[in-house]
């Protein structure tokens, strides 16, 4: 039977204008109540979370997404106190101003209001967004996936168990059943949802924007390049190669493609022989391919394909392309970068300019590993996700990207004529 979300939606918006009144020091006990609640029950969280990795082959590159551990949760905890701790992102004076007739004017940060959540085998999401919202005076209404039913469940009893012991309306955090149906009434639920957000796979992205009818905020994928230049360090080219590629390989930031400029060729045997510990799978052309034949294991060791690249591998697979210019490089991360992030390895500081300047990306790194695109490296404490768009946010977002603002004119009498 499909569950009608009408007395859901219209609970939330209770929930949001009773949520405008609830002051910061509040908000961050609430916070720093369910993180301590979360750490008294990580045995019950761990335990609801193993009934989901259960169902889903370890193979999946999912399966790590999914993963609770002590210390992904203890990790996930201690964001949600930063994220308290941090100064509120409301009724902050963006721009203030007077008219020549007098006319005071405020520009005001405000929330939004009711922001839906889209996202798939994350559990970490349903925390890092709760945390994000409660602290931007936003009720959020999550639709996670199926395949962490259990986990996202066990993570929300304990959010309304929270709240409800400091008087906070439950409805102020939602999960919804695990129904497609109800992922299409969130998604044309207009003027009662202020904003969606989805967070996953290219595919459920692309199914939001075709499909809503509220504004929506993209959280793109990750198909994320390193370029080798010619005078770019072994040593920190090295450090970086394998650092992006390896360190999570399921996240949105990892390394899909290293770009090598043609005069390092000899160096790409040193650049890419940690990966091989780790059981990295490399698609290479031409170049590359000869290159690393008998310097890299031939197990390990493919022919790239016009599929190798664009693709966002989220395993332990990473395509290799060989440029004859900084330009050709250039010209290979725009034609296939999913505009998330990008990175150069370099001490040619002109270079580095040109990169930053004509790279289009939102996130554009130097001589730095892609892994650090998140809002915990940011020190925004927490992210609801990585914008790739170009409207009102983009990068790593989290507080200040969850309000909006109005605008607020006073004045003493004064009439248009």
């Amino acid at each position: 039977m499909t569950t009608d979300l009408s007395h859901i939606l219209d609970n939330a918006r209770v929930a949001a204008n009773k949520l405008n009144l609830i002051d910061d020091a509040t908000i961050a006990r609430v916070l720093c109540a369910v993180a301590d609640e979360a750490d008294r029950q990580t045995d019950y969280l761990l335990r609801e979370n193993r009934r989901d990795l259960e169902r889903m082959d370890p193979n999946d590159p999912r399966y790590d997404r999914l993963m609770l551990t002590p210390e992904r949760l203890a990790g996930i905890t201690a964001d949600m106190r930063r994220v308290a701790s941090l100064p509120s992102p409301l009724g902050r004076t963006l721009a203030s101003f007077d008219r020549p007739n007098g006319m005071h004017i405020d520009k005001v940060s405000v929330p939004f209001g009711v922001i839906g959540i889209i996202y798939e085998a994350r559990p970490n999401v349903t925390f890092d967004v709760f945390s994000l919202c409660l602290k931007s005076g936003n009720v959020c209404i999550l639709k996670g996936g199926h395949d962490a039913a259990c986990s996202n469940l066990a993570l929300m009893n304990i959010i309304n168990k929270v709240l409800i012991s400091h008087g906070i309306d439950s409805n102020t955090a939602v999960l919804l059943p695990n129904d497609h149906h109800v992922t299409d009434q969130l998604l044309t639920a207009v003027g009662k949802v202020d904003l969606v957000i989805p967070r996953g796979s290219s595919r459920l992205i692309n199914y939001v924007r075709e499909h809503a009818l509220v504004p929506v905020i993209e959280t793109g994928a990750g198909i994320c390049h390193t370029y080798f230049d010619e005078y770019g360090d072994l040593t920190q080219g090295r450090n970086i190669v394998f650092n992006a590629k390896t360190r999570r390989v399921s996240v949105c930031n990892a390394l899909d493609c290293l770009i090598v400029h043609e005069k390092r060729l000899p160096d790409l045997p040193a650049l890419c022989e940690p990966l091989a510990g780790k059981q990295v799978i490399i698609y290479a052309d031409p170049q590359a391919y000869e290159a690393l034949s008998g310097r890299y294991p031939d197990t390990l060791l493919q022919p790239a394909t016009d599929q190798s690249f664009g693709t966002e591998f989220l395993d332990y697979k990473m395509a290799v392309k060989t440029v004859s210019s900084f330009d050709e490089a250039l010209d290979h991360i725009a034609r296939y970068s999913s505009k998330h992030s990008e990175c150069i390895v370099t001490d040619d500081e002109e270079r580095k300019q040109q990169f930053t300047r004509r790279v289009d990306a939102a996130c554009v790194y130097t001589n730095v590993s892609t892994a650090f695109t998140d809002g915990g490296q940011f020190g925004f404490g927490a992210e609801i996700g990585i914008s790739t768009q170009k409207l009102h946010a983009r990068g790593p977002m989290a507080l200040p990207e969850l309000t909006t603002y109005k605008y607020i004119i006073s004045g003493n009498g004064q009439t248009r004529q």
